[in-house]
Parts: C-alpha cells; sequence; structure tokens
C-alpha cells in the first residue's frame, strides 16, 4: 500500500517534502536513498557546512543547477515550488516553508535534531527524526509540544530502537509475554575505546574514528536501549547491561526467568548481547502460555517450549528510515515514541581523569561515555545525561569512572537542547508529584 501511494504521488507530479539536518556519513546517505523512492524527496538540507549538504545532493544525482543555497525562507521557498533543492547553514529554515511536508534529524548530535524538531513543531510541522540521541534526551518534551501542537513526533525504523519497537509491537499483538528485548551489538565492548584506538578499525570501514569509538566504547548501544527502555516500559538489569555471550541457539535460555533458570529477575528487561552470530540484529524473548501454542513455535524452531526469540537479523540505519516518513505522512502512523516517564537514563561517565576547566569532546571521544541506568537511580545520583555531555565545561575534577554529575558542568543556557532539557526535567518532576 506505501509503494502504491508514493507511486500516486509521484505520478500527479507531487512528492512528499522533507527537510533535513544533518550532512554527514548519515544525512548524505538518507538522502542518496530517498533519491531512489517514487513520491518522496529531501527538498531542504541543512548542516553548517554548506558544501558538504551540496555535495550530499551531488553525489546522489541532483544537477547542480537544480541546488540553491540560501538562508532566506522566502527565496528557500520560491526553490523548493519550483522543484529546486535548497542547501542551507539554518537548521530552523525548513519548518518555515509551506511546501515542506516533514523535518528531520540525520545526525547523531542532540543538539542539531532539539533546534530542527522545535522549529518544526513551533511551525505546525511533522517531525519524524532519525536521531536516537536526541529523543534519549529531550524525546519527552518533543513528544508533548507535538501533541500540543498537532503535529506527528516520532523517531524512525533503521536504527536498532525503532526496528525493535516494531519486534515489540508485533509480539505483543500475538498475545505473548515479552520477557527480554535486545540487540546484537557489532563490536565487543571496550568502555576505554577512543579514537585513537579504533583508527584503524574506522579507516577499513570508511567511518569517521570517533563514530566508530561511540560504537565500542558502548555509548551508542547505551542510548538504543535506553530509547528502547523508555518506549517500551523495559528496564535495565543493572548499570550498563549484562551484555553476555550470544547465540541463535543459547539466547532464549539466558534470558528466560531466574525461577526458570534463566537470569532474568522479572518481565520487561532491556539487553543487549555480544559475539557474531546476532550482530546487527534485535530480539525479543517472550514466555508463550499456551501449551499449544509453545508446541507449534518450538516445531518452527523459534522456542524451547516454553519460551520463544523472535529474532531481525539486521536493521538498515538511514536505507529503510524513509518507509517511517512515509507511514506518518499517509498514515499518521508513530513508529516510535517515549513514555510520559523516564524509565532509563544514560548517564555521562568519565573515561580519564578530567580536571576543572577541561571541556568535554563528543560521542566516542576521550574525555567521556555513556552507561545505561533506571531513571529513578540515575535521578538519585544528579547524574548529567551523556545526549548534554558534548561540548559542557567541567567546574571540578573528576576521577576516571566517575559518574559526572550536573553539578559538575557549566552548560550553554541558551541552547535549544539544554533549554528543552530543563523543560522536560520539569514536566517529569510535576508528573512525578502529580
Amino acid at each position: 500500500m506505501l509503494y502504491s501511494k508514493l507511486l500516486q504521488l509521484a505520478e500527479a507530479g507531487k512528492a512528499i517534502r522533507i527537510g533535513a539536518s544533518g550532512a554527514g556519513w548519515m544525512g548524505s546517505g538518507f538522502v542518496a536513498q530517498v533519491e531512489h523512492m517514487p513520491g518522496m524527496e529531501v527538498s531542504v538540507l541543512a548542516d553548517p557546512k554548506t558544501d558538504l549538504a551540496r555535495r550530499a545532493f551531488l553525489a546522489a544525482g541532483v544537477p547542480p543547477e537544480q541546488i540553491v543555497e540560501s538562508e532566506l525562507p522566502g527565496r528557500a521557498e520560491d526553490a523548493v515550488r519550483a522543484g529546486k533543492r535548497v542547501v542551507t547553514g539554518d537548521y530552523t529554515l525548513a519548518a518555515q516553508l509551506a511546501s515542506v511536508d516533514i523535518v528531520t534529524d540525520v545526525s547523531p548530535s542532540p543538539a542539531s535534531a532539539a533546534e530542527t524538531a522545535y522549529a518544526g513543531i513551533r511551525h505546525g510541522k511533522d517531525v519524524v527524526l532519525v536521531n536516537i540521541e536526541a529523543d534519549v534526551t529531550v524525546g519527552r518534551i518533543l513528544k508533548r509540544l507535538a501533541q500540543e501542537a498537532g503535529v506527528l513526533y516520532s523517531v524512525s525504523s533503521g536504527d536498532e530502537p525503532g526496528c525493535l519497537m516494531e519486534l515489540w509491537e508485533y509480539v505483543r499483538l500475538l498475545g505473548f509475554e515479552p520477557i527480554a528485548i535486545g540487540k546484537g551489538k557489532n563490536n565487543p565492548l571496550d568502555p576505554a575505546a577512543t579514537p585513537a584506538t579504533v583508527a584503524e578499525a574506522a579507516r577499513r570501514a570508511d567511518k569517521d574514528a570517533y563514530q566508530t569509538a561511540s560504537y565500542v566504547d558502548g555509548t551508542k548501544t547505551m542510548f538504543e536501549m535506553t530509547c528502547a527502555a523508555n518506549a517500551t516500559g523495559c528496564v535495565p538489569m543493572r548499570r550498563g547491561m549484562v551484555g553476555p555471550e550470544a547465540t541463535l541457539q543459547n539466547v532464549t535460555e539466558l534470558f528466560m526467568l531466574e525461577e526458570d533458570g534463566g537470569m532474568v529477575p522479572q518481565p520487561g528487561v532491556v539487553d543487549f548481547v555480544q559475539g557474531p552470530a546476532m550482530a546487527g540484529g534485535v530480539f525479543v524473548v517472550c514466555r508463550v502460555q499456551d501449551p499449544r501454542i509453545a508446541a507449534d513455535l518450538k516445531y518452527l524452531k523459534v522456542g524451547n517450549g516454553r519460551y520463544s526469540t523472535f529474532f531481525r537479523p539486521y536493521h538498515l540505519w538511514f536505507i529503510e528510515a524513509p518507509i517511517s516518513f512515509a507511514e506518518a505522512y499517509f498514515h499518521r502512523k508513530v513508529t516510535l515514541a517515549p513514555l510520559d516517564r523516564p524509565v532509563a537514563e544514560n548517564m555521562t561517565v568519565a573515561k580519564r581523569d578530567l580536571a576543572a576547566g577541561e571541556q568535554l569532546d563528543d560521542f566516542g571521544g576521550y574525555t567521556f561515555h555513556g552507561v545505561i541506568e533506571r531513571a529513578e537511580i540515575a535521578g538519585s545520583l544528579n547524574a548529567l545525561p551523556v545526549g548534554l555531555a558534548p561540548g559542557a565545561r567541567l567546574t571540578r575534577a573528576v576521577a576516571r569512572g566517575q559518574i559526572i554529575t550536573w553539578d559538575d558542568v557549566s552548560l550553554d543556557e541558551t541552547s535549544t537542547v539544554v533549554k528543552l532539557r530543563r523543560r522536560q526535567d520539569r514536566q517529569d518532576r510535576q508528573g512525578a508529584e502529580g
């Protein structure tokens, strides 16, 4: 149905027009993928480095004469209506254009996504983020503001949380009881990883070294499972999760309840597994009470007669993300959004001894990494959400392995992401008191 509807749009000379921010590896890949889809286009691409945005369009096959650079809403609107593409350094520009249908951020930056999404909501645009880091940091307030404005807020599929949410809905629709949800990590966990230690691996994969280190040091995995936790209500079993070695042959036994010989203390936990067998995939382990259905699932090789594991062996990043945009546009479908109350937090932890006055760098860098914890515990520790860590300046020394708190840093209180997080925290406190 979605494909047919997109074809109909294309045949009518129309398209779902997307305003995106982020022209790096993810953003440029998203532009390339959307160009292959009928009835959909990235009309505006924002990045402080406008040459990157221009190159992303050129690499996707957009003729150079069809690319216009502008910071002016009127000129940009005229260009989009004429079928041209706009590059800009202004994250808020796309939201100001009547011809743009959906705004998004396709990057790992909570700061750029917060600015883009907030502008979109204020201008009556639907928001579909390809950015789980922003959702973990300010997703609840963005969802609330979108509801108040009568627009849609969603995180896309493609990254593990969105794919996991689809699997979560599938098993619950079938009436099975989810016990554990998780992902297969693509590389062994090393919280001490830095761009220097992963430089060769990043070079071989043609990836940014900071990005690669954020995968290896666990920050990305912690973001992913925090996002999934806050959308489903599942909780980490312990700080940082367990992360056992697992295969498709033993994952079910590992994530059974303790009373049945597994390691899960109560239904509804998030975790991850290591090892090549499940790398890149997502899974939900369920308890199946009906003996007939349990037996049939065992025959179908997705169960052991008491529990079943439903496994999707891949996630396709920005490649499958556009499907969420089509579902939002045609069906008003939300792929993933956080619950009204926080369940988990991704805390900031010092990667080395840090001195007062030092500025924290970026995800996967040399100064910090992220660790998941239950929200109420992270709150009691006054832990700084790792989504606010990049660019924060330390006001006092912090030892290696210590949780960096709100009191340990000075933040840019004028930034949209910090303002939204402060507002979200007030909303959370009011909800708890109410």
